[in-house]
């Protein structure tokens, strides 16, 4: 089983506002990787899918991913 990424960094508080740090959690297809391939522990995995929720209702993150021709 994989180290929870939040855990091992130490981190407390998952803001809405750090864009960069969702790519890695969002499929090609902007949805919301499931904690079995992101690793994620459960409290962290709750906080990141509220995070990223916020982050698209502000508008900062798309809810369907731009088309690619």
């Amino acid at each position: 089983m994989k180290q929870c990424f939040f855990c091992s960094q130490n981190v407390t508080n998952i803001d809405y506002k750090e864009i960069s740090l969702f790519s890695r959690f969002l499929t090609f297809q902007s949805k919301i990787m499931p904690a079995k391939k992101t690793g994620l522990c459960r409290k962290h995995q709750r906080k990141l899918a509220q995070a990223i929720k916020r982050a698209r209702y502000m508008g900062l993150i798309n809810y369907v991913p731009d088309e690619v021709s």
